[in-house]
């Protein structure tokens, strides 16, 4: 089986929802507790072996290439002034030469679009998606879960959650098929996806959460550019359509996920990663007590 060393990071987005905070940073940029949500997902691939992250950028982005590049006249002031602690995190943000490439996603189209646009990167093997907006906290991560489940099945592998209670409506959601043996119930061959089904209709309460491990035939159904829910190139549409041809799994994951892709959701995302901080934690869990004790 081809190991998974590639991951696209669809970064080109507008923010819509992350405005006006994202009229000059790019949404993939914004802080979360101590570093750019996007620098949270690239640990998490780093973690699962990814060696190579293909990010896709839009025009005024290019802040995202030198957030993973040298800071030259920072890092030689940190030197000069004896921040060697400081200097070895910066240090360890940076991938080797190779390691990243940034494609211009020439007009937002969609998320299918942004996943076509790495197909001469990608090649023909198999990679990951990963949602830069979406933080999934998880240990292992969640694209290493994902990852095992890969190497047992193979295939294509969709990481799920359960839909909150009443909101499956919301979601694109998955109809499920037999179980896997060894994974506890949560790897199960997937029979389709259903975008957003009315309450009553669905065919399970899993939604389609922020990490995939796709299968580079989905290329073929991506080139179709056919346009799908909000006129955009959908992800989902040509999953659906490779369903014929290759197994799908999804994969009910352990953990918690994030969605940063509002002002509520980038909250709570920041108090969350705060409290778990190995080294701020407490102090994080302090200050927050003292806001809530004052209101």
């Amino acid at each position: 089986m081809t190991r998974v060393r590639k991951a696209v990071l669809p970064a080109a987005g507008l923010g819509t929802r992350n405005q006006p905070a994202a009229k000059a940073t790019p949404k993939n940029l914004l802080n979360v507790f101590d570093r750019p949500m996007i620098a949270h997902v690239v640990a998490e691939g780093r973690a699962a072996g990814i060696e190579h992250f293909v990010v896709i950028v839009g025009r005024g982005q290019g802040a995202i290439e030198d957030y993973f590049d040298h800071a030259v006249e920072l890092e030689q002031g940190l030197a000069e002034r004896g921040r060697a602690e400081l200097l070895e995190i910066l240090n360890d943000e940076l991938l080797g030469p190779g390691q990243m490439s940034f494609v211009r996603q020439m007009a937002p189209l969609g998320l299918g679009h942004a996943v076509w646009c790495a197909r001469d990167v990608i090649g023909d093997e198999p990679f990951a998606v990963m949602l830069p907006d979406m933080l999934m906290a998880a240990n292992p991560g969640a694209l290493s879960q994902a990852m095992a489940a890969h190497e047992a099945v193979g295939g294509n592998i969709v990481v799920v959650e359960p839909a909150p209670e009443g909101e499956t409506h919301k979601y694109g959601i998955v109809a499920l098929g037999a179980e896997t043996p060894g994974f506890d119930g949560r790897l199960r061959a997937m029979t389709g996806m259903v975008e957003k089904p009315p309450l009553g209709t669905e065919p399970s309460n899993l939604l389609i959460s922020g990490r995939y491990i796709l299968q580079p035939g989905i290329f073929d159904a991506l080139a179709q550019h056919a346009k799908g829910a909000g006129g955009e190139i959908q992800l989902t549409d040509a999953m659906v359509a490779r369903l014929a041809h290759e197994p799908f799994h999804a994969l009910e994951y352990e953990g918690t996920t994030y969605d940063c892709g509002d002002a509520l959701g980038l909250l709570r995302a920041n108090v969350a990663f705060a409290l778990r901080h190995t080294g701020a934690g407490d102090q994080a869990r302090a200050a927050v007590r003292d806001l809530l004790g004052a209101l």
